[in-house]
């Protein structure tokens, strides 16, 4: 079995190349969280060998991304007794450690080139949403995060832990507006657990406030977002505040992927990670073919995709080259 691990700075996603495993865990990096300790336990799955993407370095625990890099990259070679290979935005050959800072969306990238060809990879997960365009065999996309975000290959915005402020300045409530406040109230899966789109399971994450993750909570979260009680502005406020920031994220991922697609010349677009069904809403919005990874690889797949992708990429090179 290869084992494939994606170290984000919220979640720790796991696969194998064969697909039987596909889990993401919630590991908040900044809060000392204890990755060592799940490390070790998938090092008891006694895999064949490890392969591993990071994007974890951005976690503000870290002074640098090569602090991250160093630290994480040296976790796992605590963890495993295996053969450990770390993939860089250029593959598993990398010169420094430099490449390795957010390299997931090119491990993605690279199994969709070789498996599907020509598209428009997105991929939402609870905190960003890559946008990788895939001509010729290769991903058409910049080399760090800095540069994606210039790009509009990567938007920093997610189903889940992306701020209700950020994505809605303001709501219409009973035909007031309403300036959202800048505090951290209520994040998108307040507004998706109360709108029933996500289910308590699905919010995987911390709440705002550390309450509940029923719905009765979300809506307290929502209503605070405008300073308020939710008796004073009701469930129909709540929702009204829920349904306006779900929107406006869509509008946002119908923007990014409009400019995308049209800069590329790409026509398909394949849709990955807990966002997938928001992407394919926007794909039809956009009247783009639309392939959804859930249904190629299984959703669980599709969730931990450039976990999956890495292993797979490692069971290729391991198997025509005797070794990476």
């Amino acid at each position: 079995m290869i084992l494939g691990l994606d170290i984000g700075g919220a979640n720790t996603k796991a696969a194998s190349s064969d697909g039987l495993l596909a889990e993401s865990v919630y590991l908040p990096l900044w809060k000392h969280a204890p990755l060592d300790g799940v490390l070790r336990l998938y090092a008891l799955q006694e895999p064949q060998a490890v392969a591993v993407v990071i994007t974890g370095e951005l976690a503000d625990c870290f002074a640098s991304k090569r602090e991250g890099i160093e630290k994480l990259t040296g976790a796992v070679k605590r963890a495993f007794t295996c053969p450990v290979y770390f993939w860089g935005t250029g593959g598993f050959a990398w010169t420094s450690t430099a490449e390795l800072a957010a390299a997931n969306w090119s491990a993605s990238a690279a199994l969709l080139a070789r498996e599907i060809g020509d598209c428009l990879f997105v991929d939402m997960g609870s905190t960003t949403t890559d946008l990788i365009a895939i001509r010729g065999g290769q991903a058409q996309a910049g080399k760090t995060d800095f540069l994606r975000l210039c790009a509009g290959d990567l938007v920093y915005m997610g189903l889940l832990r992306t701020r209700l402020d950020a994505m809605l300045p303001a709501a219409r409530i009973r035909g007031r507006r309403a300036a959202l406040a800048p505090e951290f109230f209520a994040i998108m899966a307040d507004a998706r657990l109360a709108l029933g789109e996500i289910s308590e399971e699905r919010y995987a994450c911390e709440t705002p406030d550390g309450a509940g993750t029923d719905r009765e909570a979300a809506l307290r979260r929502l209503a605070r977002s405008v300073c308020a009680d939710l008796e004073e502005i009701g469930e129909e406020g709540a929702l009204a505040i829920a349904g306006q920031a779900c929107r406006r994220q869509k509008s946002i991922l119908v923007a990014a992927m409009k400019k995308q697609a049209e800069k590329h010349c790409l026509t398909k677009v394949a849709a990955a990670g807990i966002g997938e069904g928001l992407i394919a809403e926007a794909a039809a919005f956009l009247g783009l073919e639309c392939l959804r990874l859930s249904q190629r690889y299984t959703a669980r797949i599709s969730d931990v995709f450039p976990a999956y992708a890495v292993a797979r990429l490692a069971e290729t090179e391991m198997a025509g080259a005797g070794g990476i």
